[in-house]
């Protein structure tokens, strides 16, 4: 009964993580076309948030692993709510001086204090619990991402998006001082926002130091070879080559959906913020959905299918015309919906002692939302079509089919609790 309840605890509270970093990912939809607008950016310049964001994963995730062995998951969720609530907390400065490369490190800092708290925290979800679950459980945690992908470009658009933001002929033909101001009033109403998130925060991690939290061992506690170890499992190689192009996939998808919207759809500047949202409620669902489904088809077989489904959404979305490519994207959204936690899961499946490095491994390849948006966006501005850069997504897809067909037969090893 102690065990069960310390259990609960622990995955509710692990849970809220997947809610927070899924709600700050899901700000920068609308922080892109919102910058974009203010500092007149094309394209690829303001697919450089996504950059900035990602490329903290490949950078922090060897040595945050490092610090999850040495220290645990307690310390390692700690550190990371720290540094995410600094990074939250560095938009005013940004905001104050009107800067769009301070705004960028700001949100390095943000996935900096993410990148700690996610390889601390998918491997925990996956090792709480029965092993033969652990692919369930962990996308049921990530259904709660899936919320915040729902609320928060609602939240943003509401707060963040102007009704009429002016053109950047418009903002040109300003004066030096109207401009400025422009650019001011623009940049400021990012601040609340943040501040409000950095704040509860901080909340959170005051909750976290205070509770006890089940200390989780492999029932192999040697270490059996390096930090690179885990490399040598075939379930770890094929997961961090499928998580690349999937983040890669993810991103495109959602923070590009607002441009999508307006350049391609037709939708107003406002409006795009609630067809985001919808994108996130599938999202939501599909995950809620995707966790039922697995107690009848293996997770391997689930992962083909969707894959399968959004890469032929993705072709219409290339090549349709009018509001229904939209709709094709936010279809993109829910089959996309279980691909982070069932590869995630998959790749540290059955590997012992190996766990913890290959969840740092499998968090770096999250750099691939810093390398595939950019692409998409010079695609777009060499050829002047938006659609045309869902090239790449499309690719994206059916490297995660392929991965899908080559990690099916991965066994499961279960592990001990230790209190």
């Amino acid at each position: 009964m102690t065990q069960t309840k310390s259990y609960t605890m622990a995955i509710v509270l692990i849970t809220s993580l997947f809610f927070f970093w899924g709600f700050i990912h899901n700000l920068d939809p609308i922080l892109i076309p919102h910058l974009r607008n203010a500092f007149s950016l094309t394209t690829l310049q303001a697919s450089l948030v996504d950059s900035a964001v990602f490329i903290a994963y490949f950078l922090l995730a060897i040595p945050a692993g490092m610090i999850i062995k040495k220290y645990g998951y307690k310390a390692g969720i700690l550190i990371g709510l720290l540094i995410f609530a600094i990074g939250c907390f560095l938009f005013v400065p940004a905001a104050n001086t009107i800067s769009y490369p301070f705004f960028l490190a700001a949100l390095f800092i943000v996935a900096c204090g993410l990148t700690i708290l996610e390889t601390a925290a998918n491997p925990y979800m996956t090792v709480l619990g029965d092993p033969k679950k652990a692919t369930q459980r962990l996308n049921f945690a990530q259904s709660f991402n899936g919320l915040a992908a729902f609320i928060a470009p609602i939240i943003g658009g509401k707060y963040i998006l102007t009704e009429e933001p002016l053109s950047a002929d418009q903002i040109a033909d300003l004066s030096e001082q109207a401009r400025t101001a422009y650019i001011q009033a623009e940049t400021a109403a990012v601040k609340a926002p943040y501040v409000i998130l950095g704040v509860i925060i901080l909340l959170v991690a005051v909750l976290f130091y205070f509770t006890r939290l089940p200390d989780i061992k492999d029932k192999d506690e040697k270490p059996q070879g390096g930090f690179f170890h885990a490399w040598k499992h075939k379930n770890v190689k094929w997961a961090v080559i499928a998580q690349f192009f999937y983040v890669g996939a993810q991103v495109c998808v959602l923070s590009f959906l607002v441009l999508y919207a307006t350049d391609i759809a037709g939708i107003s500047n406002k409006d795009a913020g609630w067809y985001a949202g919808a994108a996130g409620f599938a999202f939501m669902i599909g995950r809620f959905i995707g966790t039922f489904f697995m107690q009848y088809i293996k997770p391997s077989k689930l992962l083909l299918i969707y894959a399968v489904i959004a890469s032929a959404l993705t072709i219409y979305v290339m090549f349709g015309s009018g509001v229904n490519t939209l709709y094709a994207l936010i279809g993109i959204a829910f089959f996309m919906s279980i691909m982070f936690p069932t590869i995630f899961a998959t790749g540290v499946e059955g590997i012992g002692s190996d766990t913890k490095s290959a969840s740092s491994l499998i968090v770096m390849a999250i750099v691939g939302g810093a390398i595939i948006p950019p692409i998409l966006g010079l695609i777009a501005d060499k050829t002047g079509n938006l659609q045309f850069g869902y090239a790449i997504v499309l690719l994206c897809f059916i490297v995660v089919a392929i991965f899908a067909i080559n990690t099916k037969n991965i066994a499961v090893e279960k592990t001990e609790t230790l209190h």
